[in-house]
Order: structure tokens, then sequence, then C-alpha cells
């Protein structure tokens, strides 16, 4: 059974949410503050965190970066009444995993969760694909699939769901480019075409934490006039 947290504080919403979240077999529980919320997410580490982004107390832009900050790496879903492109793509950018804007349809609420789940899935068994233990090892990086670990010369290193996933991708196919478009489509697992600057931010980021010269990139090469991909010569 999969847990969810609702963070909103709109008890309507609350209700609709849960209602269909249950007819998944999901076990759900919900804050309508800010805060309340953040120390629901750390303490609980749901296996999905559905977050408003207009909230008493704290809003959910730093609720979301204090779940960051906080290494709860569970995927999170914003909702806001906002339409702008920019909270879209901050959202993202501070790392949520999945944006809707309100009003939203139900059905394309639950497609959304559906595929958060998915993905989840499709990790537990990566290790099919990686290895016995879903292990990998490039130089002095080295990648755990199952265990969702990464480390450089043994230091772990902390890294979003996202950066995660994209480590996970461009890692299991060395050499092989992907295009900005590809990549959202893949990771984010819908179309995001308009945003295609949320692949290059959450690329620096990554970079920022594994390699140890963001001028020369090691592990993760800009493919001129493509996009990305990992030194196949590793």
């Amino acid at each position: 059974m999969k847990s969810v947290l609702i963070i909103e504080d709109d008890p309507e919403i609350i209700h609709l949410l849960e209602i269909h979240l249950k007819d998944l077999g999901c076990e759900v529980s919900s804050a309508n503050q800010g805060d309340t919320g953040l120390r629901m997410a750390i303490n609980e580490v749901p296996d999905l965190i559905i977050l408003d982004v207009m909230l008493p107390e704290m809003d959910g832009i730093e609720v979301c970066q204090k779940i960051r900050a906080n290494n709860v790496q569970s995927p999170i879903m914003m909702l806001t009444a906002k339409s702008e492109e920019i909270d879209k793509v901050l959202g993202l950018e501070i790392g949520a995993d999945d944006y809707l804007t309100k009003p939203f349809s139900v059905r394309e609420f639950i497609a959304r969760v559906k595929a958060i789940f998915r993905r989840q899935k499709m990790e537990n068994h990566a290790e099919k694909v990686n290895g016995s233990n879903g292990a990998m090892k490039f130089d002095n990086l080295s990648i755990n699939v199952d265990m969702r670990k990464v480390t450089i010369d043994g230091k772990k290193v902390e890294l979003s769901p996202k950066e995660f996933e994209l480590l996970v991708l461009l890692s299991s196919n060395p050499g092989k480019s992907y295009d900005r478009t590809k990549l959202l489509n893949l990771i984010w697992g819908y179309d995001f075409k308009g945003y295609e600057h949320t692949v290059n931010s959450h690329i620096n980021r990554l970079r920022s934490k594994i390699e140890p010269d963001m001028s020369q990139p090691k592990f993760i090469l800009t493919t001129w006039g493509v996009g990305y991909k990992f030194n196949e010569e590793l």
C-alpha cells in the first residue's frame, strides 16, 4: 500500500483527493498548514507528497525546499492556482517532481499519480538491468540503483529524485546522447515542452555534486547541438 501525504489548506480539495487516492489503494494523511506538513513529511517519509503552493504559516515553495534540505526524497507533486510559467519552473527547479495547476481534472490527477508510482516501480526493478544489486561504478563514481545511493571516493552524495533519475538514465546508456525534450519526457513522465531549461538546471546541479571540475565535466558531457550524454570512455 502506497502512503500519500496531502499538504493543502482547502478541505474540499483534501476530501476529493483522499477519495480518489484511496480508490487507488493508497493510505492517506493530510495537513492544512505548511509547517505541520513539513514535520509530517520528515517524520513519515511518504511514497508521495501532494503539496499546495499557497499555504498558511509556510508556503509550498519553502516547504518543498526544506523537505529536500532534510534529505527526504519522496516524490513531490505541487498544486497551485497560479498558472504563470515562473511558478512552474521554480517548483520543478527546487526539487518538485510534478506540477498540477488548479483547477485540474480528477482524471489528469490520477494519471499523474499513476505515472509517479510507475516510475518508482521501474526504479525498484532497475537492478535487473544494472546488475544483481543495481550497482554501477565509473572511476571514482559509484551508483547503487537498488539503494538509491551515489558515492564519490566512497563519500555519499545527496541527490534529489530527479537528479538521481537523470544520473541513472545517462549512466545506464553510456555514449547515448539525449536531447532536452527527450529527457523531459523520460524523467518527468510526460510532455513539458517549452521547459527544456529545467533540464539544464538539473544537469548543472547534478554536475556540481559529482564533477571534480564543472568547467571540464568528466562524467556528464554536453553533446553540442543535441543535449547530454554519459562519458562512454569511463
